[in-house]
């Protein structure tokens, strides 16, 4: 929440102008360094939102990747693993972490995507890597890994972790 907090004062206080009076402050500086420290307290917070998440859902035995990407295969299928280029096929559920729907697979139950080169969430495209045909899996996607500080621009808000439901449907 601090992070969010600072994100807003510092848009408030670019945003604002000076109007020429020549007794006012200079803008503020941004610099790499205060770019280092909010992410650092982005990542802090999130990992916190995480934990809590997985403390009230025990049921959940999720893997960590060196990314921070958190899965969990709950179901087994016996089919190929996924390979770089090929195309995907996988039926999603896309929600934040609480609860609010953002989107979920329609069109004749199936979504499509080129493996490692489409504009998927990064976080999807490492987890299907993961998997086999016939997986089907929960995703705990941190934001750096999904739609970063500004969101889609659409259901997804700013600096939101994505809990993804995953069902690898097939492989082209």
């Amino acid at each position: 929440m601090k992070a969010i907090c600072a994100i807003s004062i510092l848009l408030g206080l670019l945003s604002c102008g000076h109007g020429g009076d020549a007794k006012s402050k200079p803008p503020v500086q941004w610099t790499p360094e205060k770019s280092t420290n909010l992410n650092r307290e982005l990542a802090e917070e999130e990992e916190l939102q995480i934990r809590l998440y997985l403390a009230h859902h025990t049921e959940l035995s999720m893997t960590q990747t060196g990314t921070g990407l958190r899965y969990f295969i709950y179901e087994n299928g016996n089919g190929p693993k996924a390979e770089i280029g090929k195309i995907a096929q996988v039926s999603l559920v896309v929600k934040l972490m609480n609860g609010k729907m953002c989107y979920e697979t329609k069109k004749k139950g199936v979504d499509e995507f080129e493996i490692d080169r489409s504009s998927i969430e990064t976080g999807i495209q490492e987890a299907i890597k993961l998997m086999e045909v016939g997986d089907k899996a929960k995703l705990i996607i941190p934001l750096h890994l999904a739609h970063g500080i500004s969101g889609d621009q659409d259901k997804i808000p700013p600096l939101s972790t994505l809990l993804v439901d995953v069902k690898f449907l097939g492989l082209k």
